[in-house]
């Protein structure tokens, strides 16, 4: 659960520090107070993208902060462990909005991307916001819907990879038929190409190898003439180092025997006399090795120019030689195993589609077992929510395919359209009045209903997933009255098993609050600032008094309100 929530600097917001608790937490306040700001900014630690034209003026960043309680919610606990965050029973989720750079995402302190707080987000929070309802007028998210209420994630992953490999294999086909006639008219340039190459056959690091070797045999002379004058003055020459270091050994000796401290100095000289041997003999065999080859010379400086040749020709280094080789190779080798490569794709693409017909029948049934479930789950709660004679159906239809190979998922004869979630189109259709057949819902229902249909939704994905808050901005739109009160019941049952914090302007709504602020817009110097107070006993029956009756509450309202807020309690 939401714990607090810390924003600074975010739009009307100077700073302000909300605590939560348990159960249904209400917001309410005068139209552009800053309710949905709150929302806002909450939706920014949640992984929403940020604008910096959300930082107040006169502010470099703005900062946002909430603390969740997870103790109970071992999945994002293994989630952090798997990401190398800090974890234990507090969550703290920051984001930091800057006028002069972007965007700043921290998880228990640490950095963290966009992409991994969207993903905690989302197992944290449920946010629907003042339009979403709108979302079911669009046809495309009734599938999203009944995939969340079945719980098809795992089943919609194995099914995805299989039709991303399936497609993959297509694509790879159709590449190859295409790439067939430019085969055959490079086949004769892929051929000389892959001769001209072989006929040098340069292997990785040789240039290096031989650019060495010329070197040395280039410099033959002056390489024995230096090494003889070194063999001199280290061994053989007078006045050597081997000699002055015997000298030296001589005196050093004799020095010991008057102070020993001399000691380690004589080791000293014999380390240095042993080293002179090791470098003598060293260059004594170096020098005997010392050998001018014209004929081997002329070989290597006629290699490296063939070697240069193709590097010119064929992309600047012996590394890119050698990979167009390879590239031509694999190109003359497919123009001749054309037909095989195609059998073998065939084959491929033959079993990567038989995969997707047994996991796009699993999908399916799982959808129609759920689809008669959600049905029936969502008239009886749209019956509590003032629709008492509402028939809603989700219908599952599917598209036949006559392009064999553009079919990956065939049932009998039968071949059909298929996408990543699946073969299934679903729509929601809803009746609302007696006698009338259920019609698309983005097509009949009006803006109250829309609203209903949602929050019923919302209620029955609510029993299926652990996502521990959930968040309404003004799901009230387009209803009053009755209605407004059997919403406002329906949402403090939802807050028995989840937290919920919603943004209402109904007292029928807002009597139901376990906790109710108030936000209010002040001016202060010439500027507005957003404040959000906790609201006692008294206070609450005020506040849903003026909601009932505007500003002016009257003695009547006040009982009114008294009321209502009593029968919400009961």
């Amino acid at each position: 659960m939401l714990k607090s929530l810390y924003i600074k600097n975010y739009a009307l917001i100077n700073e302000l520090n909300v605590e939560f608790d348990k159960g249904l937490t209400i917001f309410t306040g005068e139209t552009g107070a800053g309710k949905s700001i709150i929302i806002d900014a909450l939706s920014m630690i949640l992984g929403e993208r940020a604008d910096s034209n959300v930082v107040r003026k006169g502010s470099d960043k703005a900062v946002v902060e909430g603390i969740f309680d997870i103790q109970q919610l071992q999945k994002i606990k293994n989630f952090l462990l798997e990401h190398e965050f800090e974890n234990s029973d507090a969550l703290i989720l920051r984001r930091e909005i800057s006028l002069k750079s972007q965007s700043r995402c921290f998880i228990n302190d640490s950095p963290a991307t966009m992409s991994i707080l969207k993903q905690v987000g989302d197992m944290l929070v449920d946010l629907h916001g003042q339009h979403e309802h709108q979302s079911l007028l669009r046809t495309e998210t009734h599938i999203e819907m009944l995939d969340d209420y079945c719980g098809l994630h795992s089943n919609l992953e194995e099914f995805g990879k299989a039709f991303s490999q399936a497609s993959s294999l297509l694509n790879e086909k159709k590449e190859l038929f295409a790439k067939k006639q430019q085969l055959e008219e490079k086949r004769a340039l892929f051929e000389f190409q892959v001769h001209e190459i072989n006929a040098v056959n340069p292997l990785v690091g040789e240039e290096e190898q031989l650019e060495r070797e010329r070197n040395i045999l280039e410099n033959s002379e002056r390489l024995a003439l230096e090494s003889n004058q070194v063999y001199e003055l280290l061994y053989d020459g007078e006045q050597s180092a081997n000699d002055t270091l015997g000298q030296i050994a001589k005196h050093v000796d004799l020095l010991r025997t008057i102070d020993d401290s001399f000691n380690a100095a004589g080791k000293e000289v014999e380390s240095a006399r042993s080293i002179i041997d090791e470098l003598a003999t060293f260059v004594r065999e170096y020098r005997a090795k010392i050998e001018f080859k014209p004929e081997r010379l002329e070989e290597i400086r006629i290699r490296l120019g063939q070697i240069s040749l193709l590097k010119k020709k064929y992309g600047g280094t012996l590394e890119s030689v050698i990979q167009h080789r390879e590239k031509a190779e694999k190109e003359l080798a497919l123009a001749e195993n054309f037909e095989a490569e195609i059998a073998r794709l065939d084959k491929d693409l033959s079993g990567a589609k038989a995969l997707c017909s047994e996991l796009a029948q699993q999908l399916s049934k799982r959808r129609e077992e759920g689809a008669k479930k959600l049905n029936k789950s969502v008239i009886q709660t749209l019956g509590k929510l003032g629709i008492q004679s509402a028939r809603f159906e989700t219908k599952i239809s599917r598209q036949e395919v006559a392009q064999a190979d553009h079919a990956f998922v065939t049932i009998g004869k039968q071949q059909f359209r298929s996408s990543s979630k699946g073969i299934d189109d679903v729509e929601f259709f809803i009746s609302t009045n007696v006698g009338e057949s259920p019609k698309p819902l983005s097509k009949v229902a009006s803006g109250g209903e829309i609203s209903r249909v949602m929050l019923s939704l919302k209620m029955d994905l609510a029993g299926k997933d652990d996502v521990p808050l959930l968040i309404f901005d003004e799901i009230d739109v387009g209803i009053s009255g009755r209605i407004a009160q059997s919403v406002g019941t329906a949402m403090k049952e939802l807050a028995k098993r989840h937290q919920v914090i919603a943004i209402t302007h109904l007292p029928q709504i807002a009597g139901f609050a376990d906790t109710h602020y108030v936000v209010e817009k002040i001016e202060d110097d010439k500027r507005a600032t957003t404040r959000v107070r906790t609201l006692n006993k008294k206070e609450r029956i005020t506040e849903v008094a003026r909601l009932m009756s505007g500003e002016e509450v009257t003695d009547a309202g006040l009982q009114s309100a008294k009321e209502l807020i009593e029968y919400s309690v009961n």
